[in-house]
């Protein structure tokens, strides 16, 4: 049984809904997983002692990258969150109308794999409603899962 932390920030609540899908889908899959709001953790060695960390975070703005209100304090302390060597997964929520669609999610993932943190599962990028992407979060936690 590994230890799964999910950590997603959300403000329209669809980010929100897909940590719920997957920390269900890791919970079903035997594993130990809690699933916390942004503003609730502390960045200082949140990776510690997990098996895996789930990072979700929305995006916004249209001219640049805007990472959810929630989740910046958390990226701008990512050097102390302990991800070197840890296997993580980013997840997010965006339109795609806009110019950089789920860009929240790259940013993430670049700045973990700098941390040296393996990053496992690609990317999920989810467009408008994800109860529209059930199948594809289904999916990608599976290939999350399948590299614990």
């Amino acid at each position: 049984m590994a230890n799964v932390l999910i950590v997603y920030g959300s403000t329209t609540g669809n980010t929100e809904w897909v940590a719920g899908k997957l920390q269900d889908q890791i919970k079903a899959a035997g594993h130990s997983v809690d699933c916390e709001k942004v503003g609730g953790v502390k960045a200082s060695g949140l990776c510690s002692g997990k098996d895996l960390v789930l990072f979700g975070c929305s995006t916004w703005g249209q001219d640049e990258i805007e990472l959810q209100d929630d989740f910046i304090p958390l990226y701008e302390a990512f050097d102390s969150i302990g991800a070197s060597g840890v296997k993580t997964a980013v997840f997010g929520c965006g339109d795609e109308d806009y110019t950089h669609f789920c860009g929240a999610v790259d940013a993430i993932t670049e700045k973990l794999n700098a941390l040296g943190s393996t990053v496992v599962g690609g990317k999920l990028k989810i467009n408008g409603d994800p109860g529209d992407s059930e199948e594809a979060i289904k999916n990608w936690g599976q290939g999350v899962i399948s590299n614990i």
